[in-house]
């Protein structure tokens, strides 16, 4: 069986992957490590023998799939946050890597780590696996041929054994401090509505009009002028029904249906005028309501104003779906393919606004390999370029920095001309998957013989101390100086952890305990500053410390 396996090495990966998956699915005290089991996983099988090891193509191939396509996601929600507040949080999180990086540097004075180990400490102690992926070629550049083998297991080792706490103990500096400052996170939620949906379910609400003030201005005029988070769909004027528009002007005795959360809806009725009882009648004879799958590519990459669906067929966007969850749009959105758009439309108008968006679920669920591939190759480039630093140092930004960075890039751009770079979502989302499991199954076969070694001759524990004492420093320090210092409300603080720790499980964690979507705002704004750093600090830290 050993045999078989060892020369068969997709056989190996499906095998690790298929034993792991479930094992992350198992939640323990209401959490589970997800994906990340794969890597324990691959670990035990690696132990068993030391021919089962999967090739290291594919573990560099699962790298660069998974920062790709996070970067992709995440470009502009990270370009909007360094134009707000972004500025002093992503100092925080460099200055707070930057102290684990020289705490990870002592482990060499202090107990004797070879460099090797401390980059997997680093690196497991902040859960982040390209940071790992940046010190294995590193070190395959720095030491010769013959060593690579050995030298390479021993920051995976480090980042096995630290990892887990990794985890743990950034749960346990979010449970510990929510409940020694007593943080309400619904009175924060409703003091952070600029931040835009919370997490409340969007509702429809029928408003029958009786201020006479409500017909000075247009419907778009009202809204910029007392800042309407709502949307307008049908109203009735003199016994007819039409779709309201930006251009609509509401009468005393016009009823109006909008969507929008529970508390931007009694804010819209209080001024126009008072909740219908009755709802509009929901008449479909004329005017039709329906959910669009977004596949035209030309509908893309282009904020909602600028499509002008209003004017070419007289129709509304009340709602976009993206993933699991519905948002309120905005004349600034843009659509993403695989978004699912509630469009309300006259009936004879609504095949040509499904053909303007596409509709097709096959489309949203293929990748446009030119845009796909030439995104990937201008990150493997940028990668293998050298940048000197001062003191004689070269960093590269590798498999893991490169396609990160112009992910981002591109991920803000959204497109250029007729080419759109980023995915759909459901793609993003499985490209991704895909991409960590084989990195994970990767590393942690390659590893697995070295990660029993260590333990035998009883260096784990140490290891596992040295990793829970980096991980306790860095997320007190965040928590405590971003609460009390920044005065970050806590609900975005806990997501700023997550995005310093570069690590999902936490920002799941943290959308539990505020059960809102604030934390995501925080994880966002950091993540991938969070990402370049640790590689860079990865880097750095093997530069430093001697690999013998």
């Amino acid at each position: 069986m050993i045999k078989l396996l060892a020369d068969n090495p997709l056989l190996l990966l499906f095998i690790v992957a298929a034993v792991g998956y479930p094992l992350g699915r198992i939640r323990i005290m209401g959490n589970s490590l997800g994906v990340a089991a794969v890597l324990f996983a691959g670990l035990a099988v690696g132990a068993v023998d030391p021919g089962l090891k999967l090739p290291e193509i594919i573990y560099v191939l699962g790298l660069v799939l998974f920062v790709y396509t996070v970067g992709l996601s995440s470009g502009a929600d990270f370009i909007a946050s360094l134009r707000q507040e972004g500025f002093r949080t992503n100092l925080l999180v460099i200055s707070i890597l930057v102290l684990a990086t020289v705490l990870a540097a002592a482990t060499h004075l202090l107990f004797g780590f070879r460099g090797t180990m401390a980059a997997g400490i680093f690196a497991g102690s902040l859960t982040n696996t390209p940071a790992l992926a940046a010190a294995l070629e590193t070190i395959k550049g720095m030491s010769e041929a013959h060593l690579h083998s050995r030298l390479v297991s021993e920051p995976v080792v480090g980042y096995s054994i630290a990892y887990p706490m990794g985890v743990v103990g950034s749960l346990l500096a979010i449970s510990i401090f929510q409940k020694i400052w007593r943080v309400d996170y619904a009175a924060e939620a409703r003091e952070l509505k600029k931040y835009g949906a919370c997490g409340e379910q969007l509702q429809n609400m029928t408003i029958k009009v009786t201020n006479p003030e409500s017909g000075e201005a247009v419907i778009d005029e009202l809204s910029n002028r007392y800042g309407w988070g709502v949307v307008f769909g049908r109203f009735k004027h003199n016994g007819k029904v039409n779709v309201a528009t930006g251009e609509t002007r509401l009468q005393p005795g016009d009823l109006v249906v909008a969507v929008g959360e529970a508390e931007e809806l009694a804010t819209v009725c209080g001024f126009l005028g008072e909740k219908n009882e009755k709802s509009l009648p929901d008449d479909r004879s004329e005017f039709y309501y329906r959910r669009i799958f977004v596949s035209n590519q030309d509908a893309v990459g282009i904020p909602l104003k600028e499509l002008n669906i209003g004017k070419s067929f007289g129709a509304v966007v009340t709602r976009v779906r993206r993933g699991d969850t519905d948002f309120l749009p905005t004349p600034e959105m843009v659509l993403e393919l695989g978004d699912r758009v509630r469009v309300l439309a006259n009936r004879g108008r609504m095949g040509a606004v499904t053909k303007f968006f596409g509709d097709s679920y096959h489309a949203v669920s293929e990748v446009d390999i030119l845009t796909f591939g030439l995104g990937l190759a201008m990150g493997l480039l940028l990668g293998i370029v050298p940048f000197p630093l001062p003191g004689g140092i070269t960093l590269k930004l590798g498999f893991a920095g490169g396609p990160l960075i112009v992910a981002l890039v591109l991920g803000a751009v959204e497109r250029t001309g007729p080419m759109v770079w980023r995915l759909p979502y459901s793609a993003n989302q499985t490209l991704r998957q895909i991409g960590l499991t084989m990195f994970l199954a990767g590393i942690g076969t390659r590893a697995g013989y070295g990660f029993v070694s260590t333990l035998a001759k009883g260096d784990g524990l140490l290891v596992f101390t040295v990793g829970a004492a980096i991980t306790a420093t860095c997320a007190v320090l965040t928590l405590w100086v971003g609460h009390r210092l920044l005065k970050i409300p806590m609900s975005i603080l806990t997501g700023i952890l997550a995005g310093l720790m570069t690590q999902p499980a936490v920002l799941g964690f943290s959308q539990e305990q505020t059960r809102n979507n604030l934390p995501t705002i925080g994880y966002a704004a950091v993540y991938p500053v969070a990402t370049i750093t640790k590689i860079l600090c990865a880097q750095l830290l093997l530069s430093t410390v001697p690999l013998y």
